[in-house]
């Protein structure tokens, strides 16, 4: 976290306004009497760091700058703190990010118990061609493994996720969704940025809860040794809980696709929520990105 010297000193140098995309007027009550020392500090750092294509930290180019955009909340308020995203209520298709989502509905409709499987890589639909082995729901969120949601999404439709989307605020798949593209597969599934972060708040307030206890145990296993093993790797002290995703590309200029992360610290009682999505790259890749800025707000 950030040293209290370091927080006293930036606050009463008092840090000159910076210019922000369109959707950080978002970010207009984020110094709100609530947020904490380390929240306001960490909206200044990301802001003057990230918030614009002249940040050091970004890169040495706003060509390269332009590939990242993010989301920056206070994970206890949900207010937006520092942003760089264009539009970010507007749905997109997020990947994998939908899976914790998905899990929780199947988990209505089975009492919330969850089945074990065998991924086998390949043979059985797996971004992973070795296969992870035998998973149960908090290693399937931690790997993002296809193989398990393929499995836990074949007779499921978009009635079975409904409740779901409604308690936690987030926009319903299409009408004619089912099976995997439940799991965040292909652009049946177009959900906000902005409800998607803050949907993962929520997972924070419900952590005792059945079914997202296990959701979270995952996303602790994915800063630790998953996909979102990149974030822990990059913090002095890792302790974040991370969820990774990959989805098609929809930036004017095409890639085959772009990598999302969520990462929320410290893992025991969140302070801070990012979101990263970086242009090009798969979410693991991009899980690298979200360490780096978590760790100059570590500092």
């Amino acid at each position: 976290m950030v040293g209290i010297k370091k927080l006293v000193l930036l606050l009463i140098a008092g840090l000159p306004a910076l210019s922000f995309s369109d959707a950080e007027k978002l970010a207009s009550d984020y110094n709100q009497p609530r947020a904490s020392l380390f929240v306001q500090s960490a909206g200044q750092i990301l802001s003057r760091e990230y918030g614009n294509c002249h940040g050091a930290a970004v890169s040495r180019s706003c060509s390269q700058s332009d590939r990242i955009s993010f989301l920056a909340l206070d994970a206890h308020t949900g207010a937006v703190i520092a942003s760089r995203w264009e539009n970010p209520e507007k749905p997109v298709p997020l990947g994998s990010l939908v899976k914790p989502f998905t899990a929780l509905a199947y988990g209505e409709r089975h009492q919330f118990i969850y089945p074990t499987h065998v991924c086998r890589g390949t043979s059985t639909g797996c971004w992973l061609p070795r296969g992870h082995g035998e998973v149960d729901l908090a290693s399937a969120i931690a790997n993002s493994c296809n193989s398990y949601f393929r499995m836990l999404t074949a007779n499921m439709s978009v009635a079975d996720v409904s409740p779901v989307t409604g308690s936690f605020g987030l926009q319903l798949p299409a009408p004619e969704s089912s099976g995997f593209s439940l799991a965040g597969v292909g652009t049946g599934w177009l959900i906000s940025p902005l409800s998607m972060a803050n949907a993962y708040l929520e997972l924070i307030r419900r952590r005792d809860q059945p079914g997202v206890r296990q959701v979270l145990a995952g996303m602790a296993q994915s800063a630790w040794r998953g996909t979102g093993a990149e974030v822990d790797r990059a913090l002095e002290h890792p302790e974040a809980l991370v969820k990774t995703g990959t989805a098609l590309c929809t930036h004017s200029k095409h890639a085959p696709g772009d990598g999302f992360v969520i990462a929320m610290m410290p893992a025991a009682d969140p302070q801070i929520l990012v979101m990263v999505r970086v242009h090009g790259v798969p979410g693991a890749q991009a899980a690298k990105t979200a360490g780096q800025m978590l760790r100059r707000i570590e500092e």
